[in-house]
C-alpha cells in the first residue's frame, strides 16, 4: 500500500499539470516518497485547523514543485478539493503555480524564487526558539514543534541558503529538519558541469548534522534518517535524499525533460500502465484516502496540546493570556495611549537629533510594551542603532530578542520574513539602505505576502558622505516605494519617527521600509492638529503666512528643513509658500481627494525636494512644477559639501521656485 500512497500523490500531480497545460511534474514524483513518510509519519499537524499553533511547520523551497504540497493538502485533508487541484494555475483558484501564503490552508509561506523558503524556514525554527524561551515552563513545554523544509538543487545553489544555514548552524536550530533532493538535474540538464560541491560537507562546515546518501525512493531508509535527524537536539539537521526526477514516468525517469513540462498524455497512460494504476484522471481510490486522511489524529494531537495549555494557564495565566495575544497577533491595550504620551514627551523634549537615532529613541519607548520585539542588524548594530536598553543577543544556548545577523541583508530578510509568519514577534531588521539591494527579493515578497516585518534602513542619502557613491543610496528611496503593498516612511525629525514607527508595529497586512538619516536634523514643533495628520502620511507643516500661498515645496526626511529655510527666504522676497512634508507616499495616497486637495491645492504650482531620484515625484509635481532631486551617483566628500554640490540650498530652492511660479 505504501507504494500506492507515494504514486497518489505522482498521479495528482501528472494529471493537474498535464490538464492546465503547464507546470513541473518531475519533482513532486520524484519526492513522493519523501512526502509520504514525512507527512503520514512524523509531521505534527491538524487539517481541520490549519493555524494550530503548535504545529510543526512544512516549507517546500523549490516552490516550482507546488503540485507536491497541493496533492498533500488533498490526501490529508485540508480544505482543498479535487476541483482545486483540477484548476491549478487558473485565475484565482486556490492552487496557483507556486504555493502562495494566504490562498490555501496549509500553505506556509511563498515559496517562488529559489532559496527564500530555506530562508522563511530558518526564521520560521528561530521563532520556535525564541518563543520556547520566553514561554516554556518545567513540564509545561507549550512551544515545541519542528520545522521540516524540502530543498533542490536550485535553492541550495542560491547564495541566500549559504547565508541562512550558516547562521542556522552557528544559532544550533535544533528542530530545523532539511530534506534535499538531491536528483543531480535542473533546467539546463545534469547539474555536474555548475554544482559540484560536496553538500553533506558544506553543511557540516556550517555546523549542521547531515545525513549522506539515503534512497530517497526508499522508504524505511528516509524514515530511519528522519528519525535520527529528530534525535539530534542540539544541530539542524539535512537529509541528502539521493532521487531520480520524474520517478514512476515510464520513458522519461531522470530526464531533465519532466522539470517543467508536462509530461504528455502518452507518457501519463505509459505511466499508468508501468505503475499499475487502473484509475481515471483525478481519481483516488478511498481506501487511499483513508490512509491519508490526518484529520482525526490531527484533531487528537491539538487536542492532547490543549490539555496541556489549559494546565499552564491555570498555574500561569499572566504568561498564557500574554501568549495567546501575541500568537493571535493583538497589539497590547494601552498601545495607542503609550504611543500618543511618548510623543507628547518627544515633542516637549525637541531635540536635534539624527533621525537614526530618533528611531532608536522609539524602540526603546515601544519595547517597554512590545515584549514581542525581535530585532536585529545586518552587523550594523552601532551605525543603525536597532538595540536597546532590555536588548539581549539571541545564541546557541540563550533565546534573546536580539539578532546579530552578520554580514547576511538578503538572508536577514527571508528570516524575519520567516519570524513574522510564524507568530507570536513583530521582527524588525536593519542595514544601510544602500544594502536593501541586497535584500530587495525578500522585501518583495513579505510585500506579496502581506505580511508585516518591519525594515530599517539608516544612512539614507548622499548625507552619508565620505563613503561615497558605493554607499550613497540615490534610487532606492524611489524603487522601494514602487514595490505594490510596502508602506516606505522617510522622517524629518522625532515626532515623525515615532509615528512612523507606531504605525509599522500596527500594520496588519503590510511590511514597513523605515528609512533614516545618518546627520543631525532639528525637531520641528507643531500644533496638536499637525501631528495628528502625520499619520495621513503627508501635511501641510508650515502654511503660508500674511498672504495666499504662490506654491507648495513637499519634502521628505533632511530636506524638510531645507523646504522650511527656503520658505522663510521666499517670504522675504514677498512670495509666500506652504511647506509640506509627505513622510509616506504611500499612506498618503490612499486619503481621499478632499483631504489630499487640502495639502496640495489643485492649481497652485509645486515643487518636490529629495536628495533622490526625482522621476517618483512627477505625479505630484505635474508638468507645471519642478524637482530638485539628483539623478547621478554621488561622490566621497562630508555632506555639507556634497549638498552643495548637488544643489540641494535654500538659493536653489529659492530660484526653482521663482522660475515656475
Amino acid at each position: 500500500m505504501a507504494s500506492h500512497l507515494a504514486n497518489a500523490i505522482r498521479f495528482l500531480a501528472m494529471d493537474a499539470i498535464q490538464q492546465a497545460n503547464s507546470g513541473h511534474p518531475g519533482a513532486p514524483m520524484g519526492m513522493a516518497e519523501m512526502a509520504t513518510v514525512l507527512w503520514r509519519e512524523f509531521l505534527q499537524h491538524n487539517p481541520s485547523n490549519p493555524k494550530f499553533y503548535n504545529r510543526d511547520r512544512f516549507i517546500l523551497s523549490n516552490g516550482h514543485a507546488s503540485m507536491l504540497l497541493y496533492s498533500l493538502l488533498h490526501l490529508s485533508g485540508y480544505n482543498l478539493s479535487i476541483e482545486d487541484l483540477k484548476n491549478f494555475r487558473q485565475l484565482h483558484s486556490k492552487t496557483p503555480g507556486h504555493p502562495e501564503y494566504g490562498y490555501t490552508d496549509g500553505v506556509e509561506t511563498t515559496t517562488g524564487p529559489l532559496g527564500q523558503g530555506i530562508g522563511n524556514a530558518v526564521g520560521l525554527a528561530l521563532a520556535e526558539k525564541i518563543l520556547a524561551a520566553q514561554f516554556n515552563k518545567p513540564g509545561f513545554n507549550i512551544v515545541d514543534h519542528h520545522t521540516y523544509v524540502f530543498v533542490g538543487d536550485g535553492c541550495l545553489m542560491e547564495g541566500i541558503s549559504h547565508e541562512v544555514c550558516s547562521l542556522a548552524g552557528t544559532l544550533k536550530l535544533g528542530k530545523l529538519i532539511v530534506l534535499y533532493d538531491d536528483n543531480n538535474i535542473s533546467i539546463d540538464g545534469k547539474v555536474d558541469n555548475w554544482f559540484s560541491e560536496n553538500i553533506p560537507e558544506r553543511f557540516a562546515a556550517y555546523g549542521w548534522h547531515t545525513v549522506a546518501n539515503v534512497d530517497g525512493h526508499n522508504e524505511t531508509a528516509i524514515r530511519a534518517a528522519i528519525t535520527t535527524a529528530k534525535a539530534e537536539t542540539d544541530k539542524p539537521s539535512i537529509i541528502c535524499c539521493k532521487t531520480k526526477i520524474g520517478k514512476g514516468a515510464a520513458n522519461k525517469e531522470g530526464s531533465h525533460k519532466t522539470h517543467g513540462a508536462p509530461l504528455g498524455a502518452e507518457e501519463i497512460a505509459a505511466t499508468r500502465k508501468a505503475l499499475n494504476w487502473a484509475h481515471e484522471p483525478f481519481t483516488i481510490p478511498q481506501e487511499i484516502y483513508d490512509e491519508w486522511n490526518a484529520t482525526a489524529n490531527g484533531a487528537e494531537l491539538e487536542q492532547q496540546w490543549q490539555d496541556l495549555f489549559n494546565r499552564y494557564q491555570q498555574q500561569y495565566p499572566a504568561e498564557a493570556a500574554e501568549f495567546i495575544r501575541r500568537m493571535d497577533g493583538k497589539l497590547p491595550e494601552n498601545f495607542t495611549a503609550h504611543v500618543q504620551n511618548a510623543l507628547n514627551d518627544v515633542c516637549s523634549k525637541a531635540e536635534k537629533l539624527a533621525t537614526r537615532k530618533a528611531s532608536q529613541n522609539s524602540i526603546e519607548i515601544l519595547a517597554q510594551i512590545l515584549p514581542e520585539f525581535v530585532g536585529g542588524s545586518a552587523d550594523l548594530t552601532p551605525s543603525n542603532l536597532t538595540d536597546w536598553s532590555g536588548s539581549t543577543a539571541v545564541t546557541a544556548t540563550d533565546g534573546g530578542n536580539y539578532i546579530h545577523y552578520g554580514v547576511r541583508e538578503f538572508g536577514m530578510a527571508a528570516i524575519m520574513n520567516g519570524l513574522s509568519l510564524h507568530g507570536g514577534i513583530k521582527p524588525f531588521g536593519a542595514t544601510f539602505l544602500m544594502f536593501s539591494e541586497y535584500a530587495r527579493n525578500a522585501l518583495r515578497m513579505a510585500a506579496l505576502m502581506q505580511i508585516n516585518p518591519i525594515f530599517v534602513f539608516t544612512h539614507d542619502s548622499i548625507g552619508l558622505g565620505e563613503d561615497g557613491p558605493t554607499h550613497q543610496p540615490v534610487e532606492q528611496i524611489a524603487t522601494l516605494r514602487l514595490i505594490p503593498n510596502m508602506s516606505v516612511w522617510r522622517p524629518c525629525d522625532s515626532a515623525e519617527s515615532l509615528v512612523a514607527w507606531a504605525d509599522a508595529v500596527a500594520a496588519e497586512n503590510h511590511p514597513s521600509c523605515l528609512i533614516f538619516s545618518r546627520q543631525g536634523l532639528p525637531f520641528i514643533p507643531r500644533d496638536s492638529q499637525q501631528l495628528a495628520n502625520i499619520r495621513r502620511g503627508g501635511y501641510v507643516l508650515k502654511a503660508a503666512s500674511e498672504k495666499s500661498a504662490q506654491a507648495v515645496l513637499i519634502a521628505t526626511g533632511s530636506e524638510v528643513e531645507l523646504a522650511i529655510n527656503a520658505q522663510t527666504k521666499l517670504a522675504e522676497q514677498g512670495i509666500a509658500t506652504h511647506v509640506v512634508s509627505m513622510p509616506n507616499t504611500h499612506i498618503f495616497d490612499q486619503q481621499d481627494k478632499t483631504y489630499r486637495d487640502s495639502v496640495l491645492p489643485v492649481g497652485l504650482p509645486r515643487i518636490a525636494i529629495e536628495a533622490g531620484v526625482s522621476d517618483s515625484w512627477y505625479k505630484y509635481v505635474g508638468c507645471n512644477g519642478a524637482i530638485i532631486g539628483i539623478n547621478r551617483f554621488g561622490e566621497s566628500a562630508p555632506a555639507e559639501q556634497l549638498f552643495q554640490e548637488f544643489g540641494f540650498t535654500v538659493d536653489q530652492v529659492v530660484e526653482v521656485v521663482k522660475s515656475v511660479i
